[in-house]
């Protein structure tokens, strides 16, 4: 069972979601606004925060902003809005995924036990590299230490939010290897892709910007027209 915090100010979505996550097995705290979802991680923090962008007091993006400040609980958005904008800004700020309204509780379900799913495997990858925490991954100029979930480029750290570290780790473990969008999704999210290859897109972008001397003429992480991305060996 799950502590999930679902931060949702219509209340008949709210309801039907906590009951959904309820039948489902979790352990559900559900808010109506953004501070009263800040109070409720502060007193007891959750596995997976289902945040709505549009709140009252403070909006998706600043509790968003400020659950990333001290933590890296999986967090998956809640939007109305079409534009891509939003949803870019969305994951920029550090949020994991998100699932645009309306939406169903099927789909719902899946993406919090794809979290869950990574969040064990998470656990269990750093378990073993207790074992190892010596252990390197290096391709070029980039280096990986994955216990202590770290990533340098020509010796420099850089600072990676934890799903753009999963990303690269992945594909520094598979260097040359080419990934289409829907089989990242799958492999480092852990659900399908469902067509949509946007989050998979804004997190390239932002690790281009983050590792790259020139991000408009990426060097490390290769974009193969018509097929996905790879990590130059």
């Amino acid at each position: 069972m799950a502590r999930i915090l679902v931060v949702e100010d219509e209340a008949s979505l709210r309801g039907t979601i906590t009951y959904s996550l309820r039948r489902d097995g979790h352990d559900v705290v559900a808010v109506a606004d953004g501070e009263q979802a800040l109070a409720a991680w502060s007193e007891t923090p959750a596995d997976v925060v289902l945040l709505d962008l549009m709140l009252p007091k403070l909006d998706g993006f600043e509790v968003c902003r400020r659950l990333r400040q001290t933590s890296s609980v999986p967090i998956l958005m809640l939007t109305a809005r079409t534009e891509e904008i939003d949803r870019v800004v969305g994951l920029e700020i550090g949020a994991d995924d998100y699932v645009t309204k309306p939406f169903s509780m099927r789909e719902l379900l899946a993406r919090v036990k794809a979290m869950l799913r990574r969040r064990d495997l998470l656990h269990q990858e750093l378990r073993q590299a207790s074992v190892a925490s010596t252990e390197q991954i290096c391709v070029g100029s980039l280096r990986i230490e994955p216990a202590r979930r770290r990533a340098y480029a020509n010796d420099r750290e850089v600072a990676l939010k934890p799903k753009e570290f999963d990303l690269l780790l992945h594909l520094a473990r598979h260097p040359g290897q080419v990934f289409s969008a829907e089989q990242l999704i799958e492999q480092v999210w852990g659900y399908d892709a469902m067509g949509d290859a946007s989050t998979v897109r804004v997190h390239v972008r932002s690790l281009r910007e983050k590792l790259e001397e020139d991000p408009s003429r990426p060097a490390m992480i290769e974009t193969v027209r018509g097929v996905g991305y790879r990590l130059v060996d």
